[in-house]
């Protein structure tokens, strides 16, 4: 049976619809970065997560080939994820669509390197005939985080952030969003296949002791 991270790893892909603190390891990832309205009907990131999943699975599917990975095992491929940010602006303002920075991301198995990774980019510039310079090996170092599972819409998503941040003031902890320390979302649902009302995603900020 297939590695599944979400199945192994249940505290980051998992968590109670109730806030909770958490130590985040570094992870890689394949990452592409944007600016815009996500929701933009063939826009910057309809086109990022292409260029993702076209890396994402020509990894997975490597063994069939030629090329082989060290220590490669078959895995499912995990779930979208998009670290966010708006310049000048502490956190996320949701009314202000146009002015995201994201950076989506899908994240890798530990055992893919950067050789591995750039032997991708080249196999799927080739094979799908499409381009995916803007296409990078990402790691994220999260470390202390709170974080908590949001069930409804994305623009609903500020009352939960407002849980998040008192219970983290309660544990005796702050925010802590920096240049590398951001806004970040894990997608377990499929929004054209979900009601609005049933969708699940991930939401997690960085912290730091009060």
């Amino acid at each position: 049976m297939a590695f599944d991270f979400k199945k192994e790893y249940k505290d980051i892909y998992s968590p109670k619809t109730k806030p909770a603190i958490i130590q985040i390891p570094k992870m890689n990832y394949i990452a592409v970065r944007g600016k815009g309205d996500p929701n933009e009907e063939g826009g910057a990131y309809q086109k990022a997560l292409s260029q993702l999943y076209g890396i994402a699975y020509t990894l997975k599917m490597s063994y069939k080939g030629t090329h082989k990975i060290e220590g490669f095992f078959e895995y499912v491929v995990p779930p979208l994820e998009g670290f966010w940010y708006q310049e000048n602006v502490q956190g996320i303002d949701y009314a202000r669509k146009n002015d995201f920075c994201w950076i989506s991301v899908i994240r890798l198995p530990d055992f893919i390197t950067r050789d591995d990774f750039a032997w991708a980019v080249s196999e799927a510039t080739a094979k799908k005939k499409a381009d995916f310079s803007d296409v990078e090996f990402l790691t994220v170092d999260e470390g202390l985080c709170v974080q908590c599972m949001h069930i409804g819409s994305y623009d609903d998503e500020p009352a939960t952030v407002a849980l998040m941040h008192q219970f983290a003031a309660e544990q005796g902890y702050q925010t802590d969003f920096t240049a590398q320390r951001l806004h970040h979302e894990i997608y377990l649902s499929d929004p054209r296949k979900t009601e609005a009302a049933k969708l699940k995603t991930v939401i997690r900020h960085p912290i730091r002791p009060l």
